[in-house]
C-alpha cells in the first residue's frame, strides 16, 4: 500500500509516496525550506505543494515537530506559538484535500526505525534520538510505542537539553564533533541515569556522523546509529497513516 509520508522540520519539510510494506519510498523525495515563521497557514501551503507535486489523492500522514495529541498540537518548541491548541489533521485536511494523519516527529521516524531499521526486534527499553535543529525523542517498550516523550527539553547543565547539544548549537557555537560528541555523552548520561535503556538509537542527520560521534561516547547503553538515516520521518509518518 503506498502513502504519502511527509516530514515538517525545523529546517526542512521533506515529502514522498511510501510502500508501507517495505518502507522503501516509491519515488524521489521533495524538499521544501521549512517556512519562516513556521506559522499553521505557512506550513499548511507547504504541505499542499507537496501533495499536489506528487499529484496525491490517497492517504497522507504528516510528522510534526511538536507534541501532537489526537491531531491537535500542544507545544511549540521550533515552530510558530499559532499552533498550539490548534488541529493540525484538520487543517492538512482542508488545505491539501486529503485524509491527512498527524503524528510528532520523533515518535513517526522512530515508528519506521523501529520496524524497519535498527531497533527491529528489539525488545526492553529503546529511546530513539533524532538529532537536529532541536533534540527529538521516542520511548519503546517490547516495540510499543510510549507517545510523545519530550527527553529534549529535560534540563542539563542549566540549560534545556536542546539548547546544549542539538546539531543547531553544533553548528551555531561551531563545535568540533569531538567537543559536540562530549556534551551528547554528557545528555545520554543523564537520560541513562534516568531511564536505565537498553538501546539507544541515534536518529537525524547526526546518524550519518556516528564514525566521529561514537568515539566520544561513553555510556554504559548500546548506541547504534539509525539505518534509515533522513527518510526515517517519511517512511514513519507513512506507516502512521496507512
Amino acid at each position: 500500500m503506498e502513502v504519502l509520508g511527509i516530514d515538517i522540520g525545523g529546517s526542512g519539510v521533506k515529502g514522498a509516496p511510501v510502500d508501507s510494506l517495505t518502507g522503501t519510498l516509491t519515488r524521489e523525495r521533495l524538499r521544501i525550506p521549512t517556512p519562516q515563521p513556521a506559522t499553521p497557514k505557512a506550513i499548511a501551503t507547504v504541505v499542499k505543494d507537496i501533495v499536489e507535486h506528487f499529484g496525491w489523492k490517497g492517504n497522507v500522514g504528516c510528522g510534526f515537530p511538536a507534541i501532537v495529541q489526537n491531531g491537535v498540537v500542544k507545544s511549540a518548541a521550533n515552530i510558530s506559538p499559532k499552533w498550539i491548541n490548534k488541529n493540525a489533521e484538520q487543517l492538512f485536511n482542508e488545505k491539501a484535500g486529503c485524509t491527512t494523519v498527524v503524528k510528532n516527529d520523533a515518535d513517526a521516524a522512530a515508528l519506521a526505525e523501529m520496524h524497519f531499521g535498527a531497533g527491529k526486534d528489539q525488545n526492553g527499553l529503546t529511546l530513539l534520538i533524532t538529532v537536529g535543529t532541536g533534540l527529538g525523542t521516542a520511548l519503546f517498550y517490547d516495540g510499543k510505542l510510549i507517545p510523545n516523550m519530550e527527553f529534549g527539553h529535560v534540563l542539563l547543565k542549566n540549560k534545556i537539553a536542546e539548547h546544549y547539544t542539538s546539531d543547531a548549537v553544533r553548528k551555531k557555537n561551531d563545535l568540533s564533533w569531538p567537543e559536540w560528541s562530549t556534551r551528547f555523552n554528557t545528555y545520554l548520561e543523564h537520560l541513562e541515569r534516568l531511564l536505565s535503556p537498553e538501546l539507544f538509537i541515534i536518529g537525524g542527520g547526526a546518524s550519518k556522523k556516528f564514525n566521529k560521534i561514537q568515539p566520544h561516547l561513553k555510556v554504559q547503553t548500546p548506541v547504534k546509529p539509525a539505518t534509515l538515516l533522513n527518510n526515517a520521518g517519511i517512511i514513519g509518518a507513512a506507516m502512521a497513516a496507512k
